[in-house]
């Protein structure tokens, strides 16, 4: 049997409906996450709205380093390898280079929101056109599961064995929150992956990121609360609870800011906690 033989087999048949399908802007291929890990339906949410957007032939992807270092061997478009915590000023200049681009960083909490945080937030002040994928599991994941500064007060990591502590380590940072105080940030939110539910919800939320850029408005910027079985030491499914349980009364999900929405629409229904689960 050829493979289009095979592949025919998988196509609707008289009366069926496609409801599920590859779209070609994730390559088809194995990834090199951990079970349960949360990196594959972000990328799977971010190459539907580039490819319903379609914007895919004009995007350029800036990977950071982290656990999503080969994001770009996963992504059907061009992408570039960036310094560590400097995914931002790499987008920066990519962006004014080519204005003409669509241009998005994917980035960790530790890359982002530790040692990228000045190029982070100044990127983001500036107002820059470009798009953030900030993915926060409250851990190193790459390099063995030390302290990030997402991590929750309690958690123990493999440089706070007796758990985060205020008094030693501060409180987890939140960064929808901070992005939301800043000028030149046109859209920030904070969404999450452990149900289908808040999974549309982020889908939505990952778009709109993208209109603002696409609308020349300025900097979009998307939280995603993600689990991390390895470093966790959980299985998947309590890892996915722990998002639920112990992370979102932390980092409420909701859109932070969204300058598209009048102040007074604002107000009642895009505040934090509530627009993130439309």
């Amino acid at each position: 049997m050829s493979v289009q033989q095979i592949d025919a087999q998988w196509l609707p048949q008289e009366g069926e409906t496609l409801v599920f399908d590859t779209n070609p802007v994730l390559n088809e291929r194995q990834t090199h996450y951990c079970p349960g890990c949360h990196h594959g339906i972000a990328h799977r949410l971010v190459s539907e709205v580039l490819h319903e957007l379609g914007v895919a032939d004009r995007t350029i992807l800036v990977a950071a380093v982290g656990c999503a270092t080969f994001t770009y061997d996963y992504f059907n478009v061009d992408g570039l390898e960036a310094p560590h915590g400097r995914a931002c000023a790499v987008a920066t200049g990519v962006r004014r280079a080519r204005p003409e681009s669509v241009v998005f960083t994917y980035q960790g909490d530790g890359d982002m929101a530790a040692i990228g945080m000045a190029e982070s937030l100044h990127a983001a002040n500036r107002g820059e056109k470009i798009t953030t994928i900030f993915i926060n599991n409250t851990v190193y994941g790459m390099t063995g599961g030390q302290m990030a500064p997402t991590t929750l007060l309690g958690q123990k990591t493999t440089t706070t064995r007796q758990g985060r502590s205020l008094g030693n380590e501060g409180g987890p940072i939140r960064m929808a929150e901070i992005m939301a105080q800043l000028d030149g940030v046109a859209y920030a939110a904070r969404c999450s992956l452990d149900s289908v539910k808040n999974v549309r919800a982020a889908k939505k939320a990952v778009r709109k990121a993208f209109d603002v850029q696409l609308q020349g408005l300025g900097f979009g910027f998307i939280e995603l609360l993600s689990g991390c079985p390895t470093n966790w030491h959980m299985d998947p499914i309590a890892a996915n609870k722990r998002i639920a349980e112990a992370m979102i009364p932390v980092f409420p999900l909701g859109v932070y800011k969204d300058v598209t929405v009048p102040a007074a629409e604002d107000a009642k229904g895009h505040t934090a906690g509530e627009a993130g689960r439309e």
